[in-house]
């Protein structure tokens, strides 16, 4: 055991651990559960010291030897080595002091190492004076954060864009597919498969939009603005170089913040992310409600379209088959809603100077990331792609409803399409059966009429 001293008294930690005191007792005040820091966060904190490090050498105020070992345990961090001493729960209190803490001993205990000393050997190199030297909790954790949303975002970008892709192809399949379209669940007008598939993509988009829009401020940093904004304890050489030089350790364009006071205390750039998540999960769920609506059945339901079959639905009813795929994606939707009304109220709650909840909000958008970067890759590959229309049944509806009156009307005038309404239905048959009998209409013409109501510029021939 080695013993380790801070401003509350000793603790005795394991020889073998890197992390140290502060790291102990945050790991003892907050068993709230099996979570600790995100593997992404932790790297992107290596990354923000090892900037540092390359930053207070260039500027003399750390000595080049601390400055080489503390950026070579940095790059250990970095490629994945050590997470297993970052102890420190994700949701915790101090406002992300716990998990800065515990990257600083980390770090400071590996760099002794490498020189030469044994760990906790801090008048060597020391956790708070060395590897968080220049900086503060509250620059260094809120851009960790932000470097990490940034990551985490391109498999969600990347899928939602194959899922806009997919809705297209789906699209393309099903062009000319009649079917019934209804308004407050009762029947509408005719419609058509590829017209259901293009609004979906258009919805997509549109949400892939506002989350690129929201990504954009995750670029304006604070870093520089130490505790409060006023770069206090920080040299202007520093506050001038530190953003750019970890533009260059990350490879993203990042800028400082026009004003470090407003960006170290106020948290909106995190609350519209967490919006535009928000929305991305109402509309897969919207979209999921409809394709559970349209598959309903197989003998009582809509039946339109057939959703391809994942697992039996049934430990009492044979040959069941549920809607498992839409129904997941609409749970991962309810948790991401809720999540952003977690981050909502940890944004407002934020008084004064700093805002003490960034735990919560980078532990829960992560969350809600991660799991709606599988939702999108399960939904295409296990629901979307395997849609088939069930046209036969479509078409029969179709022909079944008075509302193929509506189509008609410009074409045989709105007196007699309601005459054929009427007649249809207290004979019990179909309006093209009517058109047929009394008008003569071929049933490749009525089909080229709702075809063209949909598509004027083609002939059902082009179709």
């Amino acid at each position: 055991m080695r013993i380790e001293t801070d401003s509350i008294g000793p603790k005795a930690l394991p020889c073998s651990a890197y992390y140290g005191i502060h790291s102990l007792r945050a790991r003892e005040n907050f068993p709230l559960s099996s979570d600790n820091l995100h593997p992404i966060l932790i790297k992107k904190i290596a990354q923000i010291k090892l900037a540092a490090a390359k930053v207070n050498a260039q500027t003399n105020q750390l000595s080049l030897k601390r400055s080489e070992a503390i950026i070579a345990a940095c790059t250990e961090i970095i490629l994945g080595n050590f997470h297993t001493e970052f102890i420190v729960p994700a949701i915790q209190g101090g406002a992300g002091t716990s998990a800065n803490m515990n990257a600083n001993e980390v770090i400071a205990n590996l760099a002794l190492e490498k020189l030469g000393f044994e760990k906790g050997s801090y008048k060597r190199l020391h956790p708070n004076d060395h590897v968080n030297m220049s900086q503060s909790t509250n620059d260094v954790f809120p851009t960790a954060g932000k470097l990490t949303f940034l990551e985490l975002l391109l498999p969600l970008k990347k899928n939602l864009t194959l899922l806009i892709q997919c809705f297209q192809q789906k699209a393309l399949e099903s062009r000319g597919i009649l079917k019934m379209a209804r308004t407050q669940l009762q029947d509408a007008v005719p419609t058509t498969g590829d017209r259901m598939f293009d609004a979906y993509a258009q919805l997509i988009r549109r949400e892939l939009k506002r989350i690129e829009l929201a990504e954009k401020e995750l670029h304006i940093l604070n870093l520089g603005g130490t505790a409060i904004g006023n770069s206090i304890n920080a040299t202007k050489a520093y506050v001038q170089n530190i953003i750019p030089e970890l533009s260059k350790v990350t490879g993203e364009d990042l800028v400082p913040a026009l004003d470090l006071v407003d960006a170290t205390q106020n948290l909106d750039g995190f609350m519209q992310l967490s919006h535009s998540l928000k929305g991305l999960a109402i509309s897969l769920s919207k979209i999921s409600n409809d394709l559970r609506l349209l598959s309903s059945g197989p003998t009582a339901g809509l039946q339109e379209i057939m959703l391809p079959k994942r697992q039996a639905g049934s430990s009492i009813m044979p040959g069941k088959v549920n809607p498992v795929i839409p129904e997941v994606i609409s749970q991962v939707a309810y948790h991401v809603i809720g999540t952003d009304t977690t981050v909502t109220m940890a944004v407002e709650a934020g008084q004064l100077e700093l805002n003490a909840f960034e735990p919560i909000i980078f532990h829960d958008l992560f969350q809600s990331i991660e799991l709606l970067t599988q939702a999108t890759q399960i939904f295409r590959t296990h629901c979307i792609e395997g849609i088939v229309f069930n046209e036969e049944h479509c078409q029969q509806m179709l022909e079944s409803s008075p509302v193929l009156a509506v189509v008609l009307a410009p074409h045989i005038g709105y007196e007699r399409a309601s005459k054929l309404v009427q007649k249809a239905h207290h004979s019990g048959k179909t309006i093209p059966e009517l058109l047929t009998e009394e008008l003569h209409y071929s049933p490749e013409e009525i089909k080229k009429i709702l075809i063209q109501s949909h598509y004027p510029e083609k002939t059902s021939a082009q179709m």
